[in-house]
């Protein structure tokens, strides 16, 4: 069932859902704030960028891909990496800090439908399987090594000074390569072996609880 059609069918299950993904992107930036944060730079909270206000991170057009397409973005939080304490490990921490955040929320969604009283409930399950699927993609989608996406900040803090250089010059064109890129196609065998990735590492975390996916 798709989100749109949710609306009509199950309102109430659909704002339940329009929430918590909402709160998904949101988190997934206030992430990056928060260790940039402890990496030194304050940036992100002198702005007010750390609040779950919604009102401070939404971006309109990320929330309505959200739902159209199945990803989304809120407002990129503001990180001025020149303030970060070493440099490419901050960097590369700052990065992974909102992959880490979507993953974590995709995990507790899991775990809940462990539980008999919500796995009983057909409404939660679509809820939480929902909120699963799309915050791996999520995940996934911003792994990837290509400008605007977090992957491409944590490979700059591999590369030497002159890839980095690099990876900033086609910075402000990514957007429209990456667009692009997904509408060829071109990115689905990427995005399908990180998610499963991903997905194999809930499952080792799960199995640790004596929890499984399926």
């Amino acid at each position: 069932m798709g989100l749109i059609s949710l609306l009509f069918q199950q309102p109430v299950a659909f704002f339940i859902l329009v929430v918590v993904l909402l709160y998904s992107v949101i988190i997934h930036e206030i992430s990056h704030g928060w260790v940039a944060y402890l990496f030194g730079d304050g940036t992100a909270k002198n702005e007010g960028r750390l609040s779950l206000n919604p009102v401070r991170h939404v971006d309109p057009l990320g929330a309505i891909a959200l739902f159209l397409v199945g990803f989304g973005w809120a407002k990129p939080v503001p990180v001025n990496y020149r303030n970060l304490k070493n440099f490419r490990v901050g960097l590369v921490m700052v990065a992974l800090a909102g992959c880490v955040a979507n993953i974590i929320i995709a995990s507790i969604a899991i775990i809940l439908l462990s539980f008999e009283t919500v796995n009983s409930n057909a409404t939660f399950v679509m809820i939480l399987e929902i909120v699963a699927r799309i915050n791996i993609l999520l995940a996934a989608l911003n792994l990837i090594p290509m400008p605007p996406l977090d992957g491409s900040k944590i490979l700059m803090g591999f590369l030497p000074r002159s890839g980095q250089r690099f990876v900033t010059l086609i910075e402000p064109y990514g957007f429209f390569i990456l667009i692009f890129f997904l509408y060829m196609g071109v990115l689905e065998p990427v995005i399908e072996f990180t998610q499963n990735f991903i997905i194999g590492i809930i499952s080792v975390f799960l199995r640790g609880l004596n929890l499984n996916i399926g």
